[in-house]
């Protein structure tokens, strides 16, 4: 095994006597200022050894370093279960959970990019009226004396103050007030009548505009007194107005100023420009319809869902009112510019010119603008609108908008801790992840990355490989070193399938030529989609390709899901730029299997959501004490009061709000943990109490079961998907978005299914070592082989080259996307010259 202190002698993380979850006394170094890529299979330790044993050491060392309020809680965080770790700087995680659940965050929030652009519209846009759409201007009588001034020397001009603008009447007090105010002149429907002894006859039927003609002036040296007495008196008469007329070439041009942010021609008014009123997370910026959510409840149909959600009718989905959707730079509104896509909103950037007075403002804010858009582009995500709700991201999606605020942040000396950073992406994409990595690396900090991508493997400075199995066959380090030395080891399994030493067979099946019928979604038009024929065959396994942002999960999720969930609903609207879907009658039901959590709060567990718990619960019911004593199932319940302990109300954790940090779980010191109070846990099963079972890795739970038929099923599902070191009762907020998906997968597989379904995954080879892909795909193909008609969205190259059929978007992201390059067969694809992802199929090495 090389040595990081060898390689690195005064730069290295010390970690010895590391014991978190299943590492078993670890002792290692990890280069600093350097990218580190820790792999393994799935359960092997990865995890516990980056998040749960470095990270989480250097959050508590830095809490150590806050106030005496955080300090108090010190005795109840849970320290990492490991002896020592030296040269350890301040950690930062950035993971693919989803962490802000809110639906008022956004792309542009999550990168403060919204910051920076609230202040850039208070401070230099050009406000204009909602209703009319003309130009308002705030100007003090200083500066429109100043504007006045600039016209050239012998400009005739007329001071106005204008007092009906376009309305019905006689309008003969407004003359009245006019004489009053000492004047003899108005000028009336444009042109200048003497008022003094007999006013005009209007037509009360007809709109008229009425100015009072304060002074005529020449421009010319020493009428600057004159200037400021002449606008203060048309000020007063017209309350903030003033309309100076100036002779050119034989024509009278107006020009009209005012102290207030009003409309000249329908005098609406506008409030005075500040930040706040460009939030839509504020009263004063907010549409006060949907409250800045964008969205309203559709009351036209009935069911659960964003089905049952509309962009609000009056904001049209921008969140904003109108007031501060008329306040303009470079003709863009505010929310515009959130709709842009980050690629365009670069260029609109670029572009931006400012007047001189106004580049003190405008240039720092662009800095921190442009650097931040093209942090996003670096790492792959130029299709993202600002606008984008952060609960539409993917995992990695989410993950990487996280890594460009970080590349943005300009930290120095930190150790940055991510999980799987390349989930998401398309290979071509690889190369510019890995270009940020080197970024942030380069910046003087230390980057730790969980990976399984072959790119991010071989492009790393050091290796570590755990293992070499899963749970307490796992938490060893099998290897560490360069990606040579790991590539030339006897011991490591990453290392034989980077040289290629383990086969991978092409599985050809005949279920393409025996499909009973094809589904075909023609004219879907939804986000980029530009309406191409796309055709999914009955019974077999489709994988849908493409860059990232080229459209996969808007034809998948937002077309082909959503169109059969609301195929036998009758009462829902048509929705736009679904499209027609023909051939999917055979289909019984719908399972998709995302990488959502499958719960947000401790409660959820593999156990709960697979159904094993409810069957283990009727086990422990059945015992002898539990009949003596009259307990139940529901005895045998977190969830029920009676059974589960008081103090965590079942969660086996309590949880310690922290005002400026995220709220803290510790162990219940009632419970320790097993979520039951003393009596439930007084009965046994095989000398285990329901605690101790939860407490049972999902393949100890098999041979603990092994009598009980109707507990296996689940547990055996578990298993098959590559889940057996998962704990029975593992909090779902510890599961990453690989694992959720894998145990919504294992609920299905567990239960027993009628008719044929559309299965929808979405990469499910996320966090899945190669060693585990394989037995990804045998679980893929044996539902393939029973009918079921899988569709999967997916980057890895195995899945797609053992797939029946490849649906390829592209060729690009966002606008640039959208249209099927090619549809057919693994190696149709791959000789296709259009397809990028045929291209990368082609150049993949025999396996």
């Amino acid at each position: 095994m090389s040595s990081a202190a060898d390689a690195e002698p005064s730069a290295a993380i010390a970690i010895r006597g590391a014991r978190v979850h299943n590492l078993r006394n670890v002792d290692l170094d990890v280069p600093r200022h350097r990218l580190v890529v820790l792999t393994g299979v799935s359960g092997s330790g990865k995890s516990s050894l980056a998040f749960d044993t470095i990270f989480a050491e250097g959050q508590r060392r830095y809490i150590e370093c806050l106030s005496s309020y955080a300090r108090q809680f010190l005795d109840q965080l849970e320290r990492p279960d490991v002896d020592q770790i030296d040269g350890l700087p301040p950690t930062v995680a950035i993971d693919q959970r989803a962490g802000q659940s809110s639906p008022r965050s956004t792309v542009g929030t999550l990168t403060e990019i919204n910051d920076y652009l609230r202040l850039m519209y208070s401070r230099l846009g050009a406000p204009h009226c909602p209703n009319c759409g003309l130009p308002i201007h705030s100007q003090t009588p200083e500066q429109m004396a100043a504007t006045v001034m600039a016209f050239p020397p012998g400009r005739r001009l007329m001071v106005l103050a204008p007092l009906v603008r376009a309305k019905k009447g006689a309008h003969a007090e407004v003359f009245q007030a006019i004489r009053r105010a000492g004047l003899i002149r108005a000028r009336v429907d444009g042109e200048v009548v003497e008022v003094a002894d007999e006013p005009p006859k209007l037509a009360k039927t007809k709109n008229h505009s009425i100015d009072a003609v304060v002074d005529r002036l020449v421009i010319r040296e020493g009428i600057g007194p004159r200037l400021a007495e002449s606008l203060n008196m048309a000020l007063k008469l017209s309350e903030g107005l003033v309309t100076i007329t100036a002779e050119v070439d034989g024509a009278w041009q107006d020009h009209l100023l005012s102290i207030h942010l009003a409309c000249p021609g329908c005098g609406t008014s506008l409030p005075t420009l500040e930040p706040r009123a460009f939030s839509f997370n504020s009263p004063q910026g907010a549409c006060p319809t949907c409250e800045g959510l964008g969205i309203v409840p559709d009351g036209s149909i009935e069911g659960e869902g964003d089905d049952d959600e509309i962009p609000c009718p009056d904001c049209q989905g921008s969140r904003l009112r109108p007031e501060t959707r008329s306040v303009r730079i470079d003709g863009r509104s505010i929310d515009q510019v959130f709709d842009m896509a980050i690629d365009e909103a670069s260029g609109f950037f670029e572009r931006l010119r400012f007047a001189e007075a106004d580049q003190a403002v405008a240039t720092p804010l662009l800095r921190e603008i442009q650097g931040r858009i093209s942090f996003m582009s670096n790492v792959g995500l130029g299709y993202l609108a600002l606008g984008r709700g952060s609960r539409t991201l993917s995992g990695g999606e989410l993950q990487r908008v996280r890594l460009a605020t970080q590349l943005g942040s300009g930290l120095v000396g930190v150790c940055y801790v991510l999980d799987e950073p390349t989930t998401g992406l398309h290979p071509r994409d690889t190369g510019r992840l890995l270009a940020g990595l080197r970024d942030l690396e380069a910046q003087g900090n230390s980057v730790l990355v969980v990976e399984h991508d072959e790119a991010v493997i071989r492009a790393a400075d050091w290796i570590v490989d755990i293992g070499p199995g899963a749970g307490p066959d796992g938490g060893t380090i099998v290897d560490s070193g360069t990606p040579d030395h790991i590539a030339s080891s006897s011991v490591s399994i990453t290392g034989r399938y980077l040289r290629g030493d383990v086969p991978t067979t092409r599985r050809q099946t005949e279920r393409l030529g025996q499909t009973p019928g094809w589904i075909t979604i023609r004219g879907a038009s939804v986000h980029n989609l530009k309406g191409d024929e796309a055709r999914i065959p009955l019974g077999t396994l489709t994988c849908v390709t493409g860059v990232s942002g080229s459209g996969k999960s808007t034809l998948v999720h937002d077309v082909l899901a959503r169109g059969f969930r609301r195929r036998d609903r009758p009462s829902a609207r048509e929705l736009p730029g679904l499209g027609q879907i023909e051939g999917w009658e055979p289909l019984t039901a719908l399972i998709e299997v995302d990488q959502s959590p499958i719960g947000r709060t401790p409660r959820s567990t593999p156990a709960t959501f697979t159904g094993v718990f409810d069957q283990i619960r009727r086990v422990f019911a059945t015992t002898r004490e539990a009949r003596m004593r009259g307990y139940g199932a529901p005895r045998f319940s977190f969830n029920v009061k009676g059974g589960h302990c008081e103090t965590c109300e079942g969660q086996g954790r309590r949880r310690i709000p922290m005002q400026f940090l995220p709220d803290l779980f510790v162990v219940c010191e009632e419970c320790q943990g097993k979520r039951f109070n003393r009596q439930t846990l007084e009965v046994l099963f095989k000398d285990k109490s329901i605690g101790d079972v939860l407490n049972l890795r999902v393949d100890e739970a098999r041979a603990f079961f092994d009598a009980q038929p109707r507990v296996l099923p689940g547990l055996i599902a578990l298993h098959d998907v590559g889940l057996g070191y998962l704990t029975l009762g593992q909090s779902s907020t510890t599961l990453s978005g690989g694992e959720a998906q894998r145990v919504k997968l294992a609920a299905q597989l567990g239960r027993p299914t009628f008719g044929k379904n559309l299965y929808i995954l979405d990469e499910p080879t996320t966090g899945l070592h190669f060693a585990d892909i394989d037995r990804l795909l045998a679980i893929l193909h044996r539902l393939a082989d029973q009918g079921e008609t899988l569709v999967v969205i997916e980057h890895n190259l195995d899945v797609i080259a053992t797939a029946d059929w490849v649906i390829d978007l592209g060729p690009d992201a966002g606008g640039n996307g959208g249209r099927i390059v090619a549809m057919g067969p693994p190696d149709a694809i791959a000789k296709s010259p259009e397809s990028l992802t045929g291209r990368y199929l082609n150049d993949r090495p025999p396996k």
